[in-house]
């Protein structure tokens, strides 16, 4: 035997790399996330829901923001409907879509089989709402772009507490939704499960019709409605004119909301099938 054949045998083989073989949680939620985006594709009538309602509500109610009595408030149609149309995103492209999709996995045993492995709670529903999310910003994107041509707005004047008031509101849509499928028995009824929390969002959180033109006493109790504060966040980001105050006070309401639902979820959710 040759000397370089003893080396050869006598060494160790090269040390296994720590990442070979082990995915890390975003690995984890990634591969969820193309599951989930392959099958919206697939369904005609969630695409329908996510993508093309919220572009056709944001456009289809300029008649009815024209027919509001603005004077006073210092808004325009414009600083009206851009937020709205962003909010319509994230109502119907993360919250309705995020709800049906939990309680048709969790019906069909899919969230059961997906925690036998090494994927965490919170990746679960993480990795099944990159979809939604990448929805919204780019319908957010998409509606801002269109909408300021549409109407000839002017550009944001403040845009981080745009974009702030959309990554908020995209995480509280994503607990509130599972929180409703928590609630939601079959895939039927989570057509109608969502239906309150939205209903009370737009006609109290100022989404057609900002609260500057309700009642002093009914718009300061809607002014604690959970998806309030993520309103003021996106109409200031247009105005420019949300004092330090409260941009403070709506970003740690807006967190306090989404705190509250995402404890609730993980007293209330359910893995397994309901019905």
């Amino acid at each position: 035997m040759t000397a370089s054949a003893v080396r050869t045998a006598h060494t160790p083989p090269p040390p296994r790399s720590p990442s070979r073989g082990r995915r890390t949680a975003a690995d984890r939620m990634s591969a969820l996330g193309r599951a989930e985006l392959t099958l919206l594709l697939r369904s005609r009538a969630s695409l329908v829901t996510a993508v093309i309602m919220p572009s056709t509500m944001a456009f289809a109610m300029r008649g009815m923001v024209e027919e509001l009595d603005l004077g006073g408030t210092g808004l325009s149609v414009a600083t009206v409907m851009l937020p709205a149309a962003l909010a319509t995103a994230l109502l119907f492209s993360v919250y309705t879509y995020l709800v049906g999709v939990y309680v048709l996995r969790r019906e069909g045993l899919v969230l059961k089989r997906l925690r036998t492995g090494e994927v965490r709670d919170g990746e679960i529903l993480a990795g099944c709402a990159l979809p939604a999310f990448l929805m919204a910003v780019v319908q957010s994107l998409l509606l801002a772009a269109g909408m300021t041509a549409f109407l000839d707005a002017d550009a944001p004047a403040a845009p981080h507490l745009a974009v702030l008031g959309l990554l908020l509101g995209v995480a509280m849509t994503v607990a509130g939704a599972a929180l409703t499928a928590a609630f939601t028995r079959t895939a039927e009824s989570a057509q109608l499960t969502f239906l309150p929390f939205l209903l009370v969002t737009m006609a109290g959180s100022g989404v057609f019709a900002p609260r500057e033109v309700m009642p002093d006493a009914m718009a300061d109790g809607a002014a604690w409605l959970p998806f309030s504060p993520v309103m003021d966040l996106l109409r200031g980001g247009w105005t420019g004119d949300l004092a330090g105050t409260d941009q403070v006070r709506a970003t740690l309401l807006a967190l306090a909301w989404t705190c509250l639902a995402v404890l609730a979820v993980r007293r209330w959710f359910r893995w397994g099938p309901r019905s």
